[in-house]
This record gives C-alpha cells, sequence and structure tokens, in this order.
C-alpha cells in the first residue's frame, strides 16, 4: 500500500512512542528517590513483603521471627505517605493474625506468637505512623531531608569561603558549631570590589546557636552576601539593619563586623553592630591592639547609626576578627578572653600564621558549646 505524503513511516512512529515511554519512566524514577513522586512503588513492594516474611516464618521460624514484620513497618513509616501506611499496617496486622492462628496459643511452644510481639509491632508502627505525619506536615520527604540539609549546610560553607588575595597578603578563616554540629549561627561573607582592590568581609553572629540559628544563619548569609559590594560601604550595615527589622523574629537580632581593606595601600574601615572589636597586631611592637568601631545589634531598632574605626594594616601586621563563643563563657569574662587568645596568637607570630585559625579554636575554645568563627588577615612582612 502506498503512503500517504506526509504521513509518519510506522517503525518512526514506534521508536517515538518507546522513547517516549522511556523518558517517562525514568522521569518517574528520578521523582520518586527525590521525592517528588509518588510513592506507589514502594507501597507495592511493601505489600508484597508482608506476606512474605509471614510465609517466611511459617515455613522457618528459626531463622524468621514474628517480629520481623517491624522491618517493612519502619520502612513504610519512612517511605509512604500517612493514608497508604494505614494500609500496610492494615496487612501487616492481618499477617499477625495469621501466624496467631496457624502457630497456636503462645503458651504452647517458643515460637509461638506472643503478647510482647504483637506490642512490639504495635509501637514500631505507632513510631513509624508519627514519623511519616511529620514529614507530610513539614512537606520533605525522607529521600530529600537528608540531601536537603546536606545542600544547606554546603551552602553555608560555600559563602563563609573567603577570595583569594593577591601576593603579599594571607587570609586564615574556622568556623566551629556548638555541640559538634554542621549547622552555625556564625558566618562570614566577603567580596573583592573596585576592580579587585578593595576586600569587603563581615563576620556575622546571629542569635541562638547551632540548628537553632542554622536558619537564620543561612537566610541572612545569602542577603548579606547580595548586599556586600552592591552598596557604599557605609551603606552597608544600615541596610543589614533594615533587612534584619523587615523579618520580624523572635530572636531577630545579630552582631556583625564589616572590614573594608584596601590591598594596595593596607588602609582599612572597621564598622561594627554591637559586635566584638577586632585585634590588630603591630609587627613593630609585637603587641595586640583593639579596633572597635560604634554601632547598635543589628535588628534592634530602626535609624541605627553606626560609626566606623581606621587603621592601616603595615607589612607583618595581622588583623584578627572573632565571635564570642571564642573569648565569652560562664567562667571567665571577656578580657580574660581576649589575654587567652593574644597570647595564643603570639605563638604564631615568629613562624607564620598558616593554618593558625584552626589550631587558635582548638586551644582556646575547644570544648565550648557555642558557635566560634575565627577571621585572621596578614600582610606579609
Amino acid at each position: 500500500m502506498a503512503r500517504r505524503p506526509g504521513a509518519e513511516p510506522v517503525t518512526a512512529r514506534l521508536h517515538k512512542a518507546l522513547h517516549r515511554a522511556r523518558i517517562g519512566v525514568r522521569k518517574t524514577g528520578v521523582d520518586y528517590f527525590r521525592g517528588d513522586g509518588s510513592d506507589w512503588l514502594a507501597l507495592v513492594a511493601l505489600l508484597i513483603s508482608v506476606p512474605a516474611i509471614a510465609a517466611a516464618t511459617l515455613w522457618h521460624p528459626q531463622w524468621v521471627g514474628p517480629t520481623a514484620l517491624v522491618l517493612p513497618v519502619i520502612a513504610g513509616g519512612l517511605l509512604l505517605r500517612p493514608a497508604n501506611l494505614l494500609a500496610l499496617y492494615g496487612t501487616s496486622a492481618a499477617a499477625l493474625i495469621v501466624e496467631a492462628v496457624l502457630f497456636g496459643p503462645y503458651d504452647e511452644g517458643p515460637d509461638r506468637i506472643t503478647p510482647g510481639t504483637v506490642l512490639v509491632v504495635a509501637a514500631v508502627g505507632l513510631f513509624g505512623l508519627l514519623i511519616a505525619q511529620f514529614r507530610s506536615r513539614v512537606g520533605v520527604p525522607w529521600r530529600r531531608g537528608g540531601t536537603m540539609l546536606f545542600d544547606l549546610r554546603e551552602r553555608i560553607r560555600v559563602q563563609s569561603k573567603l577570595p583569594r588575595l593577591p601576593q603579599g597578603w594571607h587570609r586564615e578563616m574556622a568556623l566551629r558549631p556548638a555541640g559538634g554540629q554542621s549547622f552555625s549561627g556564625d558566618f562570614v561573607v566577603a567580596s573583592r570590589t573596585q576592580g579587585g582592590n578593595i576586600l569587603e568581609v563581615v563576620l556575622t553572629d546571629v542569635s541562638g546557636k547551632g540548628m537553632d540559628a542554622a536558619s537564620r544563619s543561612l537566610l541572612l548569609s545569602g542577603a548579606f552576601g547580595g548586599l556586600l559590594g552592591s552598596l557604599p560601604p557605609h551603606g552597608f550595615l544600615p541596610a543589614a539593619n533594615g533587612y534584619l527589622l523587615r523579618q520580624d523574629w523572635d530572636e531577630g537580632f545579630a552582631t556583625s563586623i564589616h572590614l573594608v581593606l584596601d590591598l594596595e595601600s593596607g588602609d582599612y574601615e572597621l564598622l561594627s553592630a554591637g559586635h566584638l572589636p577586632a585585634l590588630q597586631l603591630s609587627a613593630g611592637t609585637g603587641r595586640w591592639e583593639e579596633k572597635t568601631g560604634t554601632g547598635p545589634l543589628l535588628g534592634v531598632y530602626d535609624g541605627a547609626q553606626f560609626d566606623p574605626v581606621k587603621g592601616r594594616l603595615r607589612p607583618g601586621d595581622v588583623l584578627m576578627m572573632f565571635t564570642d563563643g571564642l573569648v565569652e563563657s560562664a567562667d571567665r569574662d571577656l578580657t580574660e578572653g581576649i589575654d587567652r587568645l593574644t597570647g595564643e596568637a603570639d605563638r604564631y607570630v615568629a613562624g607564620g600564621f598558616t593554618g593558625a585559625a584552626w589550631h587558635l579554636i582548638e586551644a582556646v575554645a575547644k570544648d565550648v558549646n557555642d558557635d566560634r568563627a575565627l577571621l585572621l588577615i596578614c600582610r606579609d612582612a
């Protein structure tokens, strides 16, 4: 039979249909493992596993016990939505009833169904239902929950990286969250502006610590990173203060210190929003000097003013900025903490400060239950 003009060959249509089917299957699989797709595949697999476990329990009770039914119940709590989870629970309960009937009364042998077995499976099922309801309320499937937290942690780390500095300059930075967690309420954002001649660095300490401050820290680090370099240096902290006020958080304050450093001359300005003073080591005298700008906490009141303090980093000088977790604790005051920090930092004057940031945190605040951040800017001698 002659093919009509413009008609597509059957084989070509068949290839296109198969290609669309493959794409659909692949997309469904990708969506499922990302947590965006339906959970029907997991439901079917778990429903099949329940009678399989029950049959194994009846045939080989010495290898598979009745409590093995908790395995699909636990998996269902992690994989299924609450409505589908109830169907799995119904199937598991039916399997327990069948096992109890076929095994006989629990007092006739060691392999019989005991009330304890039923209670264990029921308790695990209740726990799984609570997990499923929590996931449903939050809207984060377990398959993406861990990935999301990992992504948040990596974003904070990436945003806290300092830009490369020209020859003659060195920078060190270390962050240690409270309690050994992966999330911190301290963060750093930095940028080189004006053709790379100006280094702007902002070190911020968000109220709270660890996981409690992680979400606010991530939000603020993204916002501050967008503001930095987009505004004149003296306009950054007022804009950051306004942004924080608009969030209307219950714990909506933060401290921040903003360094504006000329990489050619070494001249700098420090603007502070209720933050601890920076410390400058003078190579000529070998002494540490406090550099304190004046300004209130971010997020306290509108129209706040932030007055800078000026200085210069000469060859061999070091500028150190840090958060309060490094120098403050219940058993020592701020002055004592700063003295201890500078005393430890003096050990690196002769050999250089390469790798010193992490070691300084370990030396002065290793077991402190607070977020700690330390930043060093060194001008080579």
